[in-house]
């Protein structure tokens, strides 16, 4: 029970003695092949305990993250709270009408990206009833999903981003210095917010250039190369913590958006959220000339680049345009100052 006080363990072993009985009465229910839609969400809550979730739009498995799996537990709570007679409701009951009411009210009152999740939760639960042999077809599948528009990105130029980091620095308060760092880090590596907080400095190579995120969103650890921001900012917190080991965190703080809030307003700064400095390291990297499949990799993405192209494919464009503008098959003039080769004139009389 992890606990050596007997009245907590008799409360833990209550609770726990409570899901084994949950668990069996959902499975004898899966059995017979009748169940409600509490039966499904215990039997999805088992599945997602066991580390498995869903895949796109539900149509498969995969393993999954502890912060994936809270969220889906989100989803199952949200669904039997915006529709309240569903979780005793018969399986077989379930019709497309009730679920396309449902669909109506959700979608307006929650984000296109909320309620895809939301649904795709719902179909989920009724595969389950449908593997068990407790209904044939799932209507939640004919429900149509909502466009999920990509968010207007409003992004710090590169010395409003420098200004907006010293603000953060110099605050006063005990952790501004840390909070700084944690900022600095996140623009200057593109690292997701919960990536960063799991960095030791055993991840971090000086010598090559390159960093270790172990703790993924997808579970798949990989290696970023340092750009030189980077790298300057990681050699002088080594410097500042000398006695730190391996296995100590590189960062002292895992969030900073009060202290970002802040110096947004003091500075006349547009307020950005830690996930928008992933934003800004794309971007930046995008204005270097860096191609969007090698921005995919060091972001962690694994489709190729497509979800990178849909949301930084207009700063490509734009890049690209200016670029195209240096391009020319005119000739260009030769400055005052310079000579022509030795024969050069008498080649081309």
């Amino acid at each position: 029970m992890k606990t050596d006080l007997l009245e907590v363990a008799k409360a833990k072993l209550k609770e726990f003695s409570g899901q084994i009985e949950k668990t069996v009465r959902a499975a004898a229910a899966n059995d017979r092949g009748r169940m409600t839609m509490a039966d499904c969400a215990i039997v999805f809550r088992a599945k997602l305990q066991s580390g498995f979730g869903l895949r796109g739009r539900g149509n498969m498995l995969r393993r999954i993250t502890p912060n994936s799996i809270h969220y889906r537990e989100q989803t199952i709570l949200a669904l039997f709270r915006s529709w309240p007679e569903l979780e005793k409701l018969d399986v077989r009951k379930v019709g497309q009408g009730e679920i396309e009411a449902w669909s109506r009210r959700f979608s307006s009152a929650y984000s296109a990206t909320r309620y895809n999740n939301t649904l795709d939760t719902l179909r989920a639960l009724l595969r389950i009833a449908e593997e068990a042999g407790a209904r044939h077809g799932n209507p939640a599948e004919k429900v149509g999903r909502m466009e999920v528009k990509a968010k207007s990105l409003i992004l710090p130029e590169r010395e409003q981003f420098l200004a907006f980091v010293e603000s953060i620095r110099n605050n006063g308060a005990w952790c501004s210095r840390d909070c700084a760092d944690l900022v600095e880090f996140l623009a200057y590596t593109g690292a997701r917010k919960e990536e960063a907080a799991n960095v030791t400095w055993g991840d971090v190579d000086l010598l090559r250039d390159r960093l270790l995120f172990r703790i993924t969103k997808g579970g798949r650890p990989r290696h970023i190369p340092l750009i030189p921001d980077a790298k300057e900012l990681l050699t002088r917190i080594k410097a500042e913590r000398k006695e730190d080991s391996a296995s100590h965190s590189v960062l002292r703080v895992k969030e900073a958006q009060k202290a970002m809030n802040v110096a947004a307003t003091k500075i006349g700064m547009a307020r950005i959220t830690h996930h928008d400095l992933r934003h800004l390291f794309a971007s930046t990297c995008i204005e270097a000339g860096v191609d969007i499949p090698t921005i995919s990799r060091w972001l962690g993405h694994r489709d190729g680049g497509v979800l990178a192209m849909r949301t930084y494919g207009h700063l490509r464009d734009e890049h690209s345009a200016a670029a195209a503008k240096r391009v020319s098959f005119k000739a260009v003039a030769a400055p005052e100052n310079v000579l022509p080769f030795a024969g050069t004139e008498a080649q081309a009389s």
